[in-house]
């Protein structure tokens, strides 16, 4: 793996742009990763991910512990890992314990030997030897190491322990691999201590990692005390290797964890908006332009997303976004999502992942392009203003 920084806001700001290379692959950040459920999005097959804009598509997110029970790790390991098995050559799989959805961390039950996790087949306990065992046999492009994930209200007695398992882990899941650290992401954790939270950045930097995993956040942090967390993390980091932040999924936890200087986002942001029946409809071609007043709908109705589950959608034959170019938008209607939806047919979160997934990633594209135009400050600010102005609308 090789990361370079090609980008950086000026005075000061530690908004930058960059290139991950992995094999052949080339991945420009801020990037999205995309969450998964043993290997691939939920409603999205390997056959549509081919719909999804490339290469910003390639980069998904798989997690070990959805492959504890079936298949086997053997019989991974056998196919020739998840690549050869899910029949994604090209893409890159970025390997972590825990997820958003069905692999929630459980820091009380959790303990000196592996951190714990809620399951669909209940609370797993993980060892480092166990995680190891699965990464080896995933073989995935890069890995997180195992983590004991605390939520922002435990002690500070807790925040101790939980940096001091991590980095005890760290270095056994380290001495386990057989490549010694060059594909791991380093985790660090610490709660809501920022002491605890620096050195535990500190601590991982001295390790033979290719690049850092900020964890623990969206477990009760308020904005307020995550953005003093990602800050004091990353200003312990090393400015040559990528920084990855989970958990951070709504637009504007995206600019703020981009404006902190942070180059790669897990989230399931996407899954919940389409379980939920909602398609992204934010403008995405901001930089350059100078917005006009009704660009957004301040009136108290979301400009960030509609819910295709009510009745005024029943009769509407547009696109649910007249510029976008993904597969939904060029081949059906609001009307048609609605009526999918209401009569609880699949195929309405398969279009509405799609959209949504096409949507994100067009606005990860859109944050690039201010970066190097030097224009994220002016990008970030209009966002936000604009996102405050319709909460406050709707109070009213």
């Amino acid at each position: 793996m090789r990361f370079a920084v090609t980008k950086v806001c000026g005075s000061g700001a530690k908004a930058r742009a960059g290139v991950l290379q992995i094999g052949s692959s080339s991945i420009e950040t801020p990037a999205l990763l995309l969450s998964t459920r043993k290997g691939l999005p939920a409603f999205v097959s390997r056959d549509l991910l081919a719909s999804l804009p490339p290469p910003d598509s390639l980069l998904l997110h798989v997690c070990p512990t959805h492959f504890m029970e079936v298949p086997p790790s053997k019989t991974i390991s056998n196919i020739g890992g998840l690549h050869r098995m899910l029949g994604l050559p090209d893409h890159i799989l970025l390997a972590a314990a825990g997820d958003s959805i069905e692999s929630l961390p459980a820091s009380e039950a959790t303990n000196k030997f592996g951190a714990s996790f809620e399951t669909p087949a209940g609370r797993r306990l993980v060892k480092p030897a166990d995680y190891m065992e699965l990464i080896s046999c995933m073989k995935p492009n890069l890995w997180a190491s195992l983590a004991d994930e605390v939520p922002a209200w435990v002690t500070e007695k807790r925040n101790k322990v939980s940096v001091e398992r991590t980095l005890r882990w760290l270095d056994e899941c380290i001495a386990l691999d057989t490549d010694v650290g060059e594909n791991t992401l380093g985790v660090v954790v610490g709660g809501s201590s920022i002491e605890q939270r620096k050195l535990c950045a500190t601590e991982v930097s001295k390790r033979n990692v290719s690049g850092f995993w900020i964890g623990g956040l969206g477990l009760g942090d308020s904005a307020e005390e995550r953005c003093s967390i990602l800050n004091a993390a990353v200003d312990c980091l090393p400015l040559e290797k990528p920084r990855l932040v989970s958990r951070l999924g709504l637009p504007e936890e995206v600019l703020e964890g981009v404006a902190a200087g942070i180059d790669l986002f897990d989230s399931t942001y996407i899954y919940q908006l389409t379980m939920g029946g909602f398609a992204l409809i934010f403008p995405i071609d901001m930089v350059g332009k100078k917005m006009q007043d009704d660009t957004f709908n301040n009136s108290g109705v979301d400009f960030t997303k509609i819910n295709l589950r009510a009745t005024t959608y029943r009769k509407d034959t547009s696109r649910i976004v007249d510029s976008c170019s993904c597969f939904t938008c060029q081949n059906h209607t609001r009307a048609y999502l609605n009526h999918l939806l209401n009569v609880h047919e699949m195929l309405a979160q398969i279009l509405l992942e799609i959209h949504n997934t096409h949507h994100y990633l067009c606005f990860f594209r859109s944050i690039r392009d201010a970066i190097k135009s030097r224009e994220f400050d002016q990008f970030r600010q209009q966002f936000v203003q604009n996102r405050r102005a319709h909460l406050a609308a709707a109070v009213v």
